[in-house]
């Protein structure tokens, strides 16, 4: 567990613009990439752009993280050591990984390179932290299904910074192959998809659960059904802070530009607010009623599986 006197705020942007507007709102860091190197990004930021957007944000106090988390095929891994240099040259604070390939590309090609390791679903204990660890990461991302004990826990037994997911939707089945179909199968029941129109998007609905709408985003690299509700753990910083949590991450996906912009100003004025009360920390109840009237009427608010077991 490190001691961040003032945990990190952090979210994905997808243009530079979008990026420097995030920082604006709150942001302490954002996470950006290309869709030829990462999964589920809002958008595209490239190499290029990163030479005039990595500046930027250290002007405004911010740090820029690359993801390059994608699974590698042996046909994609030629173009990553140019790519990995050039984020190194642009000076961008950390790469997000996922597969060994980049890890040694980047110890080959970037060795400078800090290292946030990002496994998903497999995030889920110090043991797989501590691993990642003894090869250069300096960070671990947890897994969305721990619950605030199993968090508690790998903050006290890593020395690894730790990121928790606090608020947006999370990615719940992914395949590079025809997914939708693949998913109705892997289901093995009936469901079917809705339109609800070109500003509401695409959603897959299971008969036993119609109320359920599961939102589908598509990248260049698939795609992927997402959770039916939203995480909100707005009302658990406080915990989550004492507990050694390093990084916060609200997740950007489906959401537009002003709400995630609101979101940021919210969890903002809750983290400083907490690290200038400490116990005396009282909320502000505005914030969480502020949320809920920005909400999707069709998307609940939840804890997640901080609270309780939840299966979707």
């Amino acid at each position: 567990m490190t001691s961040a006197a003032r945990p990190e705020l952090l979210i994905a942007a997808g243009s530079a613009e979008q990026a420097e507007r995030y920082i604006r709102a709150g942001a302490d860091a954002v996470l950006v990439g290309e869709p030829r190197f990462s999964l589920r990004q809002p958008g595209s930021v490239t190499a290029d752009e990163l030479r005039t957007l990595v500046p930027a944000a250290h002007g405004l106090g911010a740090k820029v993280y690359v993801n390059v988390n994608k699974l590698f095929f042996n046909d994609e891994l030629a173009a990553l050591p140019a790519y990995l240099r050039a984020v190194a040259e642009a000076g961008a604070d950390a790469a997000v990984f996922a597969d060994p390939a980049v890890l040694l590309n980047i110890r080959e090609h970037a060795p400078d390179l800090a290292l946030h390791w990002h496994g998903d679903m497999t995030g889920t204990s110090s043991a797989a932290a501590a691993f990642w660890g003894r090869y250069g990461a300096r960070r671990a991302v947890l897994a969305r299904e721990l619950n605030e004990a199993e968090i508690a826990d790998i903050c006290r037994s890593t020395n690894l910074e730790i990121q928790v997911q606090v608020h947006g939707m999370t990615n719940i089945y992914y395949s590079r192959r025809n997914l939708l179909e693949s998913y109705m199968e892997h289901l093995g029941r009936p469901a079917s998809l809705i339109r609800r129109g070109p500003d509401r998007g695409l959603f897959l609905v299971e008969l036993e659960r119609p109320d359920q709408r599961l939102p589908i985003y598509e990248d260049e690299n698939g795609t992927y059904v997402m959770s039916p509700d939203d995480i909100c753990l707005l009302e658990a910083l406080p915990d989550l802070v004492a507990y050694g949590v390093d990084s916060f991450y609200i997740e950007p996906l489906l959401k537009t530009e002003d709400y995630n912009v609101t979101i940021l100003q919210i969890y903002r004025a809750a983290l400083d607010r907490i690290a200038a009360q400490g116990e005396r920390y009282e909320p502000d109840p505005a914030w969480m009623e502020t949320i809920r009237q920005i909400q999707d009427p069709d998307r609940e608010l939840s804890f997640g599986f901080l609270y309780k077991e939840q299966v979707y």
